[in-house]
């Protein structure tokens, strides 16, 4: 039994923030219920992204509010807040946060306190000071991004279709992607897919019209699924005729021109950058150890290196792997270990107000999974390796098999099999972007934007 009161913080609505919690309230149900013990749970948005999706969501497979899981309803018993922690003093179990309300309040900041903390606030995208890259680059985090993606291809090839200006044209049918790993390589796989589906019905567009250019810094994609099949998927999207540039860089996007190392030189009106990520800035505002790296130092146990009742995982945590073998390994901060440690968090939460043994985090890694677009994919799983078909299938049959909820397992699963029985949507909504604006206009105001200063050329 829980001997006190406790009060459970758990910072972030990801994967380990939501599995943790959903653990927890599983695990304590009783205490919950009699009072002994609350969960309070702070994140931005009031939902789960399922990133594996994203791509799909993009290419029109699956319908954006399927990739998502609304949190009020996963985690009924927990206290969930919109808005953002900002600082956290361990040492007096205080965290500071911001809600939607706190600039109406005129309040200023408040505060939380805690008895025991899991900290799970993700990472955010990692750029570099690149010329343009603010004004003009978009990436591919976010159910947001990947819908308003979407919108923004279908826009470029309505724009194509409709000027007679050749530069116009080649700038808008030119998509640079820049970054090699599972974000840059599906979304810029499936989006293609979907593009060249939907350039038949453009009565003066063809799929060899649109330039697709994937950069790469390295001099391999995918290192997930290994140097075989990273060289097989170069391969596969060359065939297709997209550029796949290796050992390359993207220097400038000013003036909506994409410079590169090599010296080419592409107007576009689409830059992606899906180049790697890093640790959320918060971890900077708190009193906890971080690595070299700026993430947080974790024992095999998931608690904090050095700090009694904090807890860490997935991308903001430093987690050794006990299966590697080789001393100083880390677990990559991936969805399969994310929710694995997750759940040993909750236990282990558990376990420390009942007086328990701790448990010790442990998981060999399985492999991965991609998809390269409809029917195309590579796989490497428990050291075997699929191309094609196969990995596609697996790829669909892994990820439906890890959404959360049986809710979102029905929806999704219905979505693909009618997506195989009737064509393609090709609709954009980018409209959706600024709903007020054409109000805005018929009652006298100005608009929202001047669709020239819009980096993704919206209307």
């Amino acid at each position: 039994m829980v001997k006190e009161r406790a009060r459970i913080l758990v910072v972030g609505g990801g994967y380990v923030g939501m599995y943790t919690a959903l653990r927890l309230q599983r695990r304590l149900k009783r205490e919950l219920r009699q009072g002994e013990a609350e969960i309070t749970v702070v994140t931005p948005d009031p939902y789960m992204t399922y990133q594996p999706f994203l791509p799909e969501a993009a290419a029109g497979s699956i319908s954006p509010r399927h990739v998502v899981v609304p949190l009020r309803r996963v985690l009924d018993r927990c206290h969930v807040i919109v808005g953002e922690v900002t600082a956290i003093d361990h040492t007096k179990r205080t965290a500071t946060l911001t809600t939607l309300a706190t600039e109406e309040e005129g309040g200023g900041p408040g505060h939380l306190d805690y008895d025991e903390l899991v900290l799970a606030p993700g990472s955010v995208s990692r750029t570099l000071p690149i010329p343009g890259l603010a004004e003009h680059g978009v990436g591919f985090k976010t159910v947001e991004e990947a819908i308003g993606l979407r919108n923004h291809v279908i826009e470029q090839m309505d724009i194509a279709s409709s000027t007679r200006d050749p530069a116009i044209r080649d700038a808008a049918l030119t998509f640079v992607f820049v970054g090699g790993g599972y974000a840059g390589v599906e979304a810029l796989a499936e989006l293609e897919d979907m593009a060249r589906y939907a350039a038949r019905y453009y009565h003066n567009l063809r799929p060899e019209d649109m330039k697709w250019i994937l950069v790469e810094a390295s001099d391999r994609i995918l290192p997930e699924v290994g140097a075989e099949m990273g060289r097989y998927t170069v391969t596969e999207l060359r065939r297709r005729n997209i550029q796949v540039l290796l050992e390359t860089r993207l220097e400038s996007c000013a003036g909506r021109v994409a410079a590169l190392s090599d010296g080419q030189r592409l107007p576009t009106r689409t830059v992606v950058w899906t180049a790697g990520v890093k640790p959320h800035p918060l971890l900077l505002s708190t009193d906890l150890p971080l690595t070299g790296r700026g993430r947080l130092k974790c024992t095999a146990q998931l608690n904090i290196d050095g700090a009694d009742h904090a807890w860490a995982a997935g991308d903001a945590a430093s987690v050794p792997d006990l299966t590697a073998g080789a001393p100083g390994a880390e677990t990559a901060p991936n969805a399969q270990h994310a929710v694995r440690q997750a759940r040993l968090i909750g236990d282990n939460i558990v376990h420390t107000l009942r007086g328990e043994p701790l448990e010790t985090y442990a998981h060999k890694y399985v492999g991965s999974v991609a998809s390269l677009g409809l029917h195309k994919g590579v796989a490497q799983i428990y050291g075997r390796r699929l191309k094609g078909y196969p990995a596609w299938f697996m790829h669909r049959v892994y990820h439906l098999s890890r959404v959360p909820t049986v809710n979102r397992k029905a929806r999704v699963l219905a979505e693909w099999t009618l997506s195989g029985l009737f064509k393609r949507e090709i609709v954009s909504l980018g409209s959706l972007e600024h709903p007020r604006a054409e109000f805005e206009l018929a009652a006298g105001g100005k608009p929202h934007s001047d669709p020239k200063d819009d980096p993704k050329g919206s209307n």
